[in-house]
C-alpha cells in the first residue's frame, strides 16, 4: 500500500501517520509487521513497517529513502476556465496521472462554473486531495500543486512577473499550429510549458486577444471539437507518449 503523509519523512523514524493515511491504512486492515510505502511529495518514496495499529492512530518506522523517476521532461501548467459538475475531479485526476506539475482554475468570460471566496477555497483544497489520492495511485512521487482560483484577465495580467516558458493557446481558430510544431518531440528537461484552454463555450474573441497579447501561441489539436476537459489532457497524453518513447 502506497500512502502520502503531508509531512518531511525521515529514515529511521518511528512516527504516528496523519488522520487520512491512517484512516486509510486501517481500511485496508494493515497489521503490525505489514510494509507500507511512504512518499512526502519530495520526489522519493521511504518504504516503512507497521508498529502498531490504535483505534485512531497507525504508528510505522521509516525506512531509507529511493528516488522515483516518474516526472515528464518539462513543467507543465495547465491553466483552463474550470468545467461545469464534476468533470474538474475527473480532469485533476486524469492530469495528475499524466504528469501536470501545476493546475491553474480560472474564471473566464462564458465560465458555467463560477466560484469565489471560502466555496472557491474549499474547492481547490479539495481538488489538491483528489491530486494527491492520484499520485497513490499511479506512482508519482512530486504532487502536482492546484492553485487558488482566479480570474482569467487577473491571471494574464500577472504572467509579467513569471519566469519564461512556452506558452499555448488551445483553440480552433483557423491557422493554429499544430502542437508538434509548437513542441519538439523530445522536450528539453528542466523547461516549461504553460497550456490555456477556455469553458464550455470556448473563450471569448477579447480574451483570446489577452491571451495573445501575453505571449500565447495558437495551437490546435485536430478537426474534432474537444470538450472542455479534454483538450488539455490531450496536451499531456501527447508529452507522456513521447516522453515514454524517448525513456
Amino acid at each position: 500500500m502506497r500512502l502520502f503523509v503531508d509531512a518531511p519523512l525521515v529514515a529511521g523514524a518511528d512516527l504516528a501517520l496523519p488522520p487520512g493515511a491512517s484512516r486509510h491504512a486501517q481500511v485496508r486492515r494493515v497489521q503490525p509487521g505489514d510494509a507500507l510505502l511512504l512518499f512526502d511529495g519530495g520526489g522519493c518514496d521511504w518504504p516503512a513497517e507497521v508498529l502498531a495499529m490504535g483505534r485512531s492512530e497507525v504508528r510505522v518506522r521509516v525506512g531509507e529513502p529511493h528516488a522515483v523517476h516518474t516526472e515528464l521532461p518539462l513543467a507543465v501548467t495547465l491553466a483552463l476556465a474550470m468545467p461545469a459538475n464534476e468533470r474538474m475531479d475527473s480532469l485533476v485526476e486524469q492530469a495528475t496521472q499524466l504528469g501536470v506539475a501545476r493546475l491553474q482554475p480560472l474564471l473566464a468570460e462564458r465560465s458555467v462554473l463560477r466560484l469565489a471566496g471560502e466555496r472557491a477555497e474549499r474547492k481547490r483544497a479539495h481538488w489538491q486531495a483528489v491530486a494527491e489520492a492520484a499520485c497513490e495511485q499511479c506512482g508519482r512521487a512530486r504532487i502536482p500543486v492546484i492553485a487558488p482560483v482566479r480570474t482569467l484577465a487577473d491571471w494574464l495580467a500577472g504572467l509579467k512577473d513569471e519566469p519564461p516558458a512556452t506558452r499555448l493557446l488551445l483553440s480552433l481558430a483557423a491557422g493554429a499550429a499544430p502542437l508538434p510544431r509548437l513542441i519538439p518531440q523530445a522536450p528539453a528537461a528542466g523547461g516549461s510549458l504553460c497550456t490555456l484552454s477556455g469553458p464550455e463555450g470556448g473563450l471569448a474573441p477579447d480574451e483570446e486577444a489577452a491571451a495573445r497579447a501575453a505571449g500565447f501561441v495558437a495551437v490546435g489539436l485536430g478537426p474534432r471539437v474537444l470538450r472542455a476537459e479534454t483538450a488539455p489532457l490531450a496536451v499531456l497524453a501527447w508529452l507522456a507518449l513521447h516522453h515514454t518513447e524517448g525513456s
